[in-house]
């Protein structure tokens, strides 16, 4: 049964009154991409907030009122919870649980050398200094996506090893996944969507209920079960990356047959049961490519087939290089050597700098066995990466016009705003391959424009 109401009662008053007042503070572990988006909801909120995280630098910029995450409107509230003292950076995170109330894990959970299984030891760690910290009747919440089981079969128990404490008497636990879209973050939060729940512990669901309510404008929905709540967020990444796969493959079937997939699209979701989604040159970000791993890793070791999620995967896993051998079409293949090839996108996603799991790796790395001779990659917000600087035939600029300059071919990668205006005076004679259909299609009686979902014979 899942609710999404409770009546307030006396005591869930008091405890919204002494959140806000401050006297019961909020601790956030991690003031990454969802860490720092929830600081800031809970400092616009009128909450004291602590904020905690293993990054020297991010505590540094945090005690001058910033965020290394470019998210809108953080800044503006890390800023004025320092000048009004409602913000503690703290580098020492057992006495955050302490002096705290409300425990946030916020921490990532994928390593850093791009392996999509989940990587729980940052979240072993804070549970760990949550427990050492931890006083009866205090509240703790999971906050990143996970697999199902992690709550109750890692986190619960470090706690109570370390504490004392029981969850079933002593302390609430709670799973709350993010529901947040880069760009929009604190916007989803307050105004977008009701927060997911599902807890243990005395008066967990009444409690867990109030403390999301003074934050989530939309309420919250509580689960019956924690792996209920875990496996529903992994659910909303699966989905799209299913239906991703879908569009995918239409898109490759409509290109040899000489259909136009765009046009077929949208006729198709003109009827409201269809949501054909688009097509790309690669799925990336720490949500959608990744949400699938962790539920294939926890069904192979149930030894349960889950097909559809596995081949979804191997379907976008392809598309960067199914890409770039349809955009060197576009080319003489015995030119390649010669070649000069500009990438328009590093960010996985449009006017985000988030370079996580971007396809535009796979796609460099592809041009590099073809054996292209020079690589440039442009994004407007990425001025640097240390993955790139030492390849010797990959430069990136955030110099539109220099990225192009005697190019043999154009890629478009990501759906930057800033590419969607770009015109014949901007491409002039250079091919152009939109793996993301976000050009203008009528571009193509006047350049060689070459759209994913267009085949080649359209040109």
């Amino acid at each position: 049964m899942m609710h999404n109401s409770f009546s307030l009662l006396s005591q869930d008053v008091e405890l919204v009154k002494k959140i806000g007042n401050g006297e019961l503070k909020i601790a956030i572990y991690g003031l990454g991409h969802v860490g720092a988006p929830l600081a800031a909801v809970w400092l616009r909120a009128g909450a004291y907030v602590i904020g905690v995280d293993k990054s020297k630098k991010v505590l540094s910029e945090a005690k001058n009122g910033k965020t290394t995450i470019p998210e809108p409107n953080v800044n503006e509230a890390y800023d004025e919870g320092i000048k009004s003292g409602r913000f503690k950076i703290y580098d020492d995170p057992i006495k955050a649980s302490r002096d705290s109330y409300f425990k946030m894990i916020c921490v990532p959970v994928l390593s850093q050398d791009q392996v999509l299984s989940a990587d729980l030891t940052a979240v072993s760690e804070v549970a760990t200094v949550i427990g050492k910290g931890l006083k009866k009747n205090d509240v703790v919440s999971l906050n990143p996506s996970v697999p199902p089981g992690t709550t109750e079969d890692i986190v619960i128990p470090i706690i109570e090893k370390e504490s004392g404490l029981s969850v079933k008497d002593d302390f609430c636990m709670i799973y709350n996944p993010e529901r947040i879209y880069e760009g929009r973050a604190i916007n989803d939060i307050e105004d977008n969507y009701p927060a997911i729940l599902s807890t243990v512990g005395p008066n967990s669901p009444q409690t867990a209920f109030t403390i999301y309510s003074f934050i989530f404008k939309k309420g919250a929905l509580l689960l019956d079960s924690i792996r209920t709540a875990e496996a529903e967020k992994l659910f909303e990444g699966v989905y799209r990356d299913v239906n991703i796969a879908l569009a995918n493959e239409m898109a490759k079937f409509c290109e040899a047959a000489g259909i136009d997939f765009w046009q077929a699209r949208d006729a198709a979701n003109s009827q409201p049961f269809c949501h054909i989604h688009k097509p790309g040159i690669g799925v990336g970000g720490a949500c959608i490519p990744v949400y699938p791993h962790f539920i294939l890793d926890v069904a192979n070791k149930m030894n349960v087939l889950c097909e559809v999620t596995n081949i979804s995967r191997a379907i976008n896993d392809g598309m960067p290089a199914y890409c770039v051998r349809q955009a060197i079409k576009l080319l003489d293949f015995a030119d390649l050597a010669n070649s000069t090839i500009t990438i328009l996108g590093l960010a996985f996603r449009g006017d985000v700098s988030d370079t996580r799991y971007s396809p535009t790796y796979s796609i460099i790395k592809e041009l590099q066995r073809f054996g292209v001779k020079e690589i440039r990659v442009h994004d407007p917000l990425v001025s640097s990466d240390p993955s790139l600087s030492n390849q010797s035939n990959v430069f990136l600029t955030s110099d539109l016009k220099k990225a192009v300059r005697k190019s043999n071919l154009i890629i478009l990668s990501t759906d930057h705003q800033e590419y969607k205006k770009l015109d014949k005076t901007f491409f002039g004679n250079i091919p152009v391959y939109d793996g993301r259909g976000i050009l203008d299609r009528n571009l193509a009686k006047e350049i060689k424009l070459l759209t994913i979902g267009q085949g080649i014979n359209n040109l």
